[in-house]
């Protein structure tokens, strides 16, 4: 049957084991789909896998409307930003219409990876000197501005660009509890960003560039827009280190990742263990499994 996910934007050739190494390394969450069981004609069998995130989609069980099922279901759990477990069935003649006309029955497993996760807004000199400087943490970063031609053309690992003529979009397509940085080069946009984050309810960090005044400023207009006292107070405006000055993009640079050091050191002692050991156990047996595989 034809592969139809290799139509998908952001399909890869690597297969489900190294995509899940790729991803826990990135700190990028994704769905792992295992066949577990069949029953007539299906384009794969028992045990087949792939792994989908939230932009790519690597190996393949066998292509056809059931794997763009797969993919759909797998990105709805991912939007939901909890780790999951389901089984499904699919009759993939009476609902799916493909020829085979058998049965398959997929378990999506949604894996969290505790990666402490950063959206930058803007892709100025100090977001520059910035990225240079948080390439070399355990941080996976989303990089935004709607300015294609600004961005260096070299992108560290941890880092993915985001070209986005209203970059406000971005806001909901970023993960629960995630960390934000608004460097942009406008204050209106900058604002708008400010206004979009707070009401999502549920950033674990806002920062925002700019001076004692524009703190003031913008204070005032989330107040004359009815933000509560407690909602105000989410935004750290001017953002950095106070005890770190200057005016150098290097030196904005490393006063706000000392700040973003300190936030995401904080993240490590508190974040409870993952109900991992059951994951871990799962991660090893596939890779093992994907290992033994090879070594035949």
């Amino acid at each position: 049957m034809t592969n139809l996910n290799e139509s998908f934007q952001g399909f890869h050739t690597q297969n489900w084991a190294q995509a899940i190494n790729e991803h826990e390394q990135s700190g990028t969450n994704y769905v792992i789909a295992t066949v577990l069981g069949t029953n007539g004609s299906t384009p794969r069998g028992t045990g087949s896998k792939m792994v989908i995130s939230g932009e790519h989609i690597y190996d393949t069980l066998g292509g056809g409307h059931l794997e763009y099922v797969v993919i759909e279901k797998a990105r709805e759990l991912l939007a939901k930003g909890e780790a999951a477990q389901v089984i499904e069935q699919f009759n993939l003649g009476a609902n799916l219409g493909q020829c085979c006309g058998g049965a398959a029955t997929v378990m999506l497993e949604c894996m969290q990876c505790e990666r402490f996760t950063l959206d930058i807004y803007g892709a100025g000199h100090v977001a520059q000197a910035l990225i240079g400087i948080l390439a070399q943490l355990p941080m996976r970063i989303r990089w935004i501005d709607s300015r294609a031609d600004v961005f260096p053309q070299a992108i560290p690992n941890n880092v993915v660009k985001v070209v986005d003529e209203e970059p406000t979009e971005q806001v909901k397509r970023a993960p629960k509890s995630n960390n934000y940085l608004i460097l942009t080069h406008n204050h209106q946009l900058d604002f708008a960003l400010t206004q979009a984050i707070i009401k999502r309810a549920d950033a674990n960090w806002l920062g925002v560039i700019g001076s004692d005044t524009k703190a003031k400023r913008f204070k005032q207009r989330l107040a004359h827009r009815d933000f509560t006292a407690d909602q105000i107070q989410q935004m750290t405006c001017p953002v950095g280190l106070k005890n770190i000055t200057g005016k150098l993009p290097m030196e904005v640079a490393i006063s706000i990742s000392g700040q973003l050091i300190a936030l995401y050191q904080a993240m490590q002692t508190q974040a409870p263990k993952r109900q991992g050991l059951q994951w871990r156990t799962l991660k090893n047996a596939l890779i093992s499994t994907t290992q033994e595989e090879v070594d035949a």
